[in-house]
């Protein structure tokens, strides 16, 4: 893949805009200058006034970002890599948002407002590249006591990710309880969220989950459950949780609890719900300027700044096993076979002890 849809690209699989640019292990690292650095802050102040979800904010981190460059804070910041390290720091500490970011890529063209409709091979390229992660779906796995387990690292685009959490959903439809992994999810895309949920609700039963207002065009778009979905997932589901899971992670963290639709296990999310859009700067700079904000229907407020929390608090490293044991202990007391109830006792007392049984590779006797 090219540089220049590089960070395009990365964006579509779901990836932080931070981890596309950081990425690049190769990328240049040129030394700049004051009249660099003064250039660069002024087209970031644009950018922030213009876009920034919050506006008295952006006048906020203006005037910082201005007096620092004034008295020379960044003169230390002498590489391209330095000086975006710098400003992504100063924009998260002042304006209190950890979507912000700064990075450096000559190469990096934003996407067109309106840009025109991709090509087949354009198309193709960008499904080749969602397919090599994926679809963004680490793990589908049956668990010893019928209990599924789903982990999905990033939210793609539905268009190409949708069929993919189907057939992960079909995969897992006959277990009698689900864990869904977002500990490593650092976000995506709120309508394959929506979708994602689409699953676990009663056929007929549509759900209005998430809006998103986005300052430049004074808009806000509703974010509902797609009523088309084959497979509609009604047993148990709980949601793993840690400090690093994010944004688009977070939302679907927060769909499930506030529908009432699954226990959260693990740690607060990291308490970004701010969307936004990739912009350049000039000098080879970009940055990621949130400019919208998620507005939840249930409790008319978001997870920026305090993050979702969990319904079981525990550290990260532990919430599968601890979802995992309620589940079964849960099972267990439901179970009336005395089959059933062996197999389950059998599991349950490897899951406390973190353990499982082996595959047997040896043949029958």
């Amino acid at each position: 893949m090219n540089k220049i849809c590089f960070l395009t690209a990365s964006l579509l699989l779901g990836l932080s805009f931070a981890g596309a640019l950081h990425a690049q292990d190769k990328q240049p690292n040129p030394a700049i200058g004051n009249a660099e650095r003064k250039a660069v802050i002024e087209s970031l102040a644009r950018q922030l006034q213009a876009n920034y979800v919050f506006p008295d904010v952006a006048k906020q981190l203006t005037t910082a970002l201005e007096s620092k460059q004034a008295k020379g804070d960044y003169a230390s910041a002498n590489t391209a890599d330095s000086f975006a390290k710098a400003l992504t720091q100063d924009l998260r500490d002042i304006g209190k948002d950890g979507h912000f970011v700064v990075g450096y890529d000559p190469d990096f063209h934003p996407p067109a407002a309106h840009a025109a409709v991709p090509g087949k091979a354009e198309l193709a390229q960008q499904r080749q590249e969602v397919a090599s992660f994926s679809f963004g779906i680490q793990r589908v796995e049956r668990l010893p006591g019928n209990v599924g387990y789903l982990e999905i690292r990033q939210f793609g685009p539905t268009a190409m990710v949708g069929a993919a959490y189907s057939s992960a959903m079909t995969i897992l439809a006959g277990t009698d309880a689900l864990i869904i992994d977002l500990r490593r999810n650092g976000g995506g895309e709120p309508n394959s969220v929506a979708y994602l949920l689409s699953h676990f609700f009663v056929e007929g039963d549509e759900r209005h989950l998430n809006d998103i207002y986005t300052r430049p065009d004074n808009t806000t778009r509703q974010y509902w459950t797609n009523p088309s979905v084959g497979v509609h997932y009604t047993k148990p589901v709980y949601v793993l949780t840690s400090a690093r899971t994010f944004s688009g992670g977070e939302e679907c963290a927060y769909d499930f609890q506030t529908q009432k639709r699954a226990t959260l296990v693990g740690e607060t999310t990291g308490g970004g719900a701010n969307p936004g859009d990739p912009v350049a700067l000039g000098h080879g700079f970009a940055a990621f300027i949130p400019n919208g904000r998620a507005i939840n229907p249930v409790t008319h407020t978001n997870w920026e700044h305090v993050g979702v929390k969990p319904d079981i608090a525990v550290a990260a490293a532990k919430a599968q096993q601890t979802a995992y044991v309620a589940i079964l202990d849960t099972l267990l007391s439901n179970a009336t076979d005395a089959d059933q109830r062996e197999e389950l006792k059998h599991d349950l007392a490897n899951a406390e002890k973190g353990e499982s049984d082996p595959p047997n590779y040896l043949p029958p006797r």
